[in-house]
C-alpha cells in the first residue's frame, strides 16, 4: 500500500518530504478508516488547494493537520448516519455542554456539606456512573489544553538548513524540544548569561504615523520613473566605464549606449517578443522602442528594471542589443541615508560612538508572520517562538508582519469578537512585554509591519506601527516598511512585501549554454541590490498599494546592507550574495528569507543568525517551529 500511495502522490505531481514517516502515517489512516490510496490523495489535493500551500510537497507539518481534518470529517459523517437512523451517539462535545450547563445552574448559596463518602457507597451509585464521573473530571482537567493540529506537530525546532563559518560555534546545535512550565522557564532564563544590549539606530527619516496617502497623482508616477532613470544615468556616467547615453529611439548605424526602463508592449506577462525600453524624457521624450535580445548570451529582466543597453537601432523601430548592464556602479560618495541628521538613535547609549560596538558582532532571531495558524487565533507559533527565544535569547528579535493577518479566515469573515487593534495589543504586544521583562534588558525587539496587517494602514511604503508603550520603549521598537537600521554597526535592510515572489512571476531570463548554473533565489535577490530599490517592479502587483507620492525616498536602497531580510512565500533560504557592479570590488551581503512562522494549520520556519563581523563569519540556521 505504501508504494500505491507514493505512486498516487507522484502521478498527482506531489513530492513526499519525509517519505518513510509520511507513508507510514498514510497507510495507518487508510487501514483504520477504509480509504483507498486514490481517495486519500484526492482529499489531499482538495486540502492543498484550500490551504493555498505554496509548493507541491507533502510535508510532515502539513500531513498531520490533513489527517486530523480527514479523521474529523469521517467521524462527522458516521454521526450523521447514526442520527438519520434515529440513534444519537453522545460525544465529548455533548459532555462538555452538559458540564457547562451544570456549572451555570449551580446555586452559590451556602448549604450543608455533602458526604461524598456516603454517596460513593450508596446503592444508587453504579460502576457506569463512576466511569462517567471519571470521564467528566478528566475532560474538565484537560479543558485548558486545547488540542490543535499545530500542537500535534512533530520535529519541533529541527534545523532545516545551516551555514557555519564561525569555528567557535558548533554548527546547527539545537536544544531538544521540551515542554516547559512557567517555573521551568524562569529557571532557564536565570541560567542563561545576560547579553550586552546592542546599539540600535534607525536610518532615514521614515514615514510618520498617520501620514496622508492615496494622494499620489499621475505626475508623481511619471516623476518617480524619470528620477530613477536619471539616477542610473548619472551613476553610469560617473563610473567612467560607459559613454554618455543617447536616444535609443533614433535610427543609427553606429553602436551607442542608452539607459532606460524595461517595460511590456501590452498588458500581460513579459516575453522576448514584447520587451520595450523606455528612455528618459531628457533623451527621448519618454518614448519607448522595441528591444531585440537575440544576440545576448544571457540576461535576466523584468518590468520596471532600469538597465544600460549597448547596441544599435538601424531602422529607428527596433534597438538590437549587444550588451545589457543590469547593475548600477556604486559611486564612492556619502549616501544621504547615512547622514547623521537622518539617523534616529533609540536611546542615549546608541548615540555614543564608543569602540565597544566596533567589533560588529550581532545575534538575531528573525521570524515573519503570520504568527498564528489558519484554524484559530491562539497565536501558538508566536508563543513557541518566544519560549525558544527565552532559552536562547538573542540581542535582537526581529518580527516581520503580518501580525493580524487579513488573509486569516476569521479575520476575512469578520467572525472575531474583538477589534483588530485589541487583537494586536493583547496577543502580540503583551506577549512581547512579558518576554522582554523575563529575559532582561540585553534583548531588543524590532517590529516591521506588513500591508496584510488588518490593524494598520493599507499603503506601501508603510509607516511604523503605533505601539504606545509606557514601559520598554527602548526595548520594543517599530520600524517603517521598508526600513534600514543599524545594530552594533551592522546595517540591516528589511521589507515585508513579497517582492521576490512578485519579481519571480514577471522575470524572463536566458542562461549561457556554457555558463555555470545560476541559483535563482540569489539572482532574484540580487535584483534588489542591483536596482538599489526595495521594490523595483513597475507596474506594481495588483495586491500592492504603491503610493508614488511616498515612494521615491522610502524605497531607496543606496547602500549594500550587511544583512537583507526579504520574507517570502517561496522557499526559505540564507545566502551570501556578491554585488555584481563592474569595476568595483565585490561587496557581500547576507540575504535572508526566514519563511513564514505559520503555514496553514502547521508550523513554519524562522532564522537564527550570529553575525561575527563580516559575511565570511556567520552562523545561521533555518529552524522549523
Amino acid at each position: 500500500m505504501e508504494e500505491e500511495i507514493k505512486s498516487e502522490f507522484k502521478s498527482s505531481g506531489f513530492d513526499v518530504e519525509d517519505e518513510q514517516e509520511i507513508l507510514r502515517k498514510c497507510v495507518t489512516f487508510c487501514t483504520n478508516y477504509s480509504f483507498t490510496p486514490s481517495e486519500l490523495v484526492s482529499s489531499w489535493e482538495v486540502y492543498y488547494l484550500n490551504r493555498q500551500l505554496n509548493e507541491p510537497v507533502v510535508e510532515s507539518a502539513e500531513i498531520d493537520g490533513f489527517l486530523l481534518q480527514l479523521q474529523n470529517e469521517k467521524k462527522e459523517d458516521s454521526v450523521k448516519e447514526r442520527e438519520e437512523g434515529g440513534l444519537h451517539m453522545y460525544s465529548i462535545g455533548d459532555v462538555e455542554m452538559h458540564l457547562n450547563n451544570d456549572d451555570d445552574t449551580k446555586d452559590d448559596t451556602p448549604g450543608t456539606p455533602i458526604n461524598h463518602h456516603h454517596d460513593l457507597l450508596s446503592p444508587s451509585t453504579d460502576p457506569i456512573s463512576l466511569m462517567y464521573e471519571n470521564v467528566l473530571s478528566s475532560w474538565k482537567a484537560s479543558k485548558s489544553k486545547l488540542i490543535t493540529p499545530f500542537s500535534k506537530r512533530t520535529d519541533r525546532f529541527s534545523v532545516k538548513f545551516s551555514i557555519n563559518t564561525l569555528p567557535s560555534v558548533e554548527n546547527g546545535k539545537q536544544e531538544p524540544h521540551h515542554e516547559y512550565t512557567e517555573n521551568d522557564e524562569d529557571d532557564v532564563v536565570r541560567r542563561v548569561p545576560q547579553r550586552e544590549r546592542c546599539s540600535l539606530v534607525i536610518h532615514g527619516s521614515g514615514l510618520k504615523p498617520c501620514c496622508k496617502f492615496m494622494y499620489d497623482r499621475m505626475e508623481d508616477r511619471l516623476n518617480a520613473i524619470e528620477n530613477r532613470i536619471r539616477k542610473h544615468t548619472r551613476a553610469f556616467v560617473a563610473s567612467g566605464l560607459y559613454e554618455e547615453p543617447t536616444d535609443p529611439t533614433s535610427a543609427s548605424q553606429r553602436s551607442i549606449f542608452a539607459v532606460g526602463m524595461i517595460c511590456c508592449d501590452a498588458e500581460g506577462r513579459l516575453n522576448e517578443k514584447s520587451v520595450m525600453l523606455q528612455s528618459s524624457i531628457e533623451h527621448s521624450g519618454g518614448e519607448c522602442v522595441r528591444l531585440d535580445l537575440q544576440r545576448l548570451n544571457h540576461y535576466s529582466i523584468f518590468p520596471g528594471q532600469v538597465v544600460g543597453i549597448g547596441g544599435h537601432n538601424p531602422s529607428g523601430h527596433c534597438f538590437i542589443a549587444s550588451k545589457l548592464v543590469d547593475s548600477i556602479p556604486i559611486i564612492s560618495v556619502a549616501d544621504e541615508n547615512l547622514n547623521p541628521l537622518k539617523k534616529q538613535a533609540i536611546d542615549k547609549e546608541s548615540q555614543s560612538t564608543d569602540t565597544i560596538y566596533k567589533q560588529r558582532e550581532l545575534s538575531m532571531i528573525i521570524a515573519a508572520g503570520p504568527f498564528t495558524t489558519t484554524d484559530n487565533l491562539l497565536f501558538e507559533p508566536l508563543t513557541e517562538l518566544l519560549q525558544y527565544a527565552k532559552r536562547r535569547p538573542p540581542q535582537l528579535l526581529v518580527l516581520l508582519g503580518p501580525f493580524v493577518d487579513s488573509e486569516l479566515p476569521d479575520i476575512k469573515k469578520g467572525t472575531v469578537d474583538r477589534s483588530f487593534d485589541e487583537i494586536f495589543h493583547s496577543e502580540i504586544v503583551r506577549k512581547l512585554e512579558d518576554y522582554v521583562e523575563r529575559v532582561g534588558s540585553g534583548t531588543r525587539v524590532l517590529l516591521v509591519p506588513s500591508i496584510r496587517d488588518a490593524n494598520h494602514d493599507f499603503v506601501f511604503p508603510q509607516p511604523a506601527l503605533e505601539i504606545n508603550l509606557s514601559d520598554f520603549k527602548s526595548q520594543i521598537v517599530s520600524l517603517a516598511n521598508p526600513g534600514i537600521f543599524e545594530a552594533n554597526e551592522v546595517k540591516v535592510g528589511c521589507c515585508t512585501v513579497d517582492v521576490l515572489k512578485q519579481i519571480s512571476g514577471e522575470e524572463i531570463s536566458r542562461t549561457a549554454a556554457d555558463g555555470k548554473p545560476i541559483d535563482r533565489m540569489s539572482r532574484l535577490t540580487n535584483h534588489i541590490l542591483n536596482q538599489q530599490s526595495f521594490y523595483p517592479l513597475y507596474p506594481p502587483a495588483e495586491s500592492v498599494p504603491l503610493d508614488f507620492s511616498l515612494a521615491p525616498e522610502a524605497l531607496k536602497l543606496s547602500l549594500v546592507p550587511d544583512v537583507l531580510i526579504l520574507p517570502s512565500d517561496i522557499k526559505h533560504f540564507v545566502k551570501v550574495l556578491s554585488s555584481e557592479s563592474e569595476g568595483i570590488n565585490n561587496t557581500k551581503c547576507i540575504a535572508v528569507n526566514p519563511g513564514r512562522l505559520a503555514k496553514g494549520e502547521g508550523g513554519g520556519t524562522f532564522v537564527e543568525l550570529h553575525y561575527g563581523g563580516g559575511s565570511n563569519l556567520i552562523n545561521a540556521s533555518i529552524v522549523g517551529i
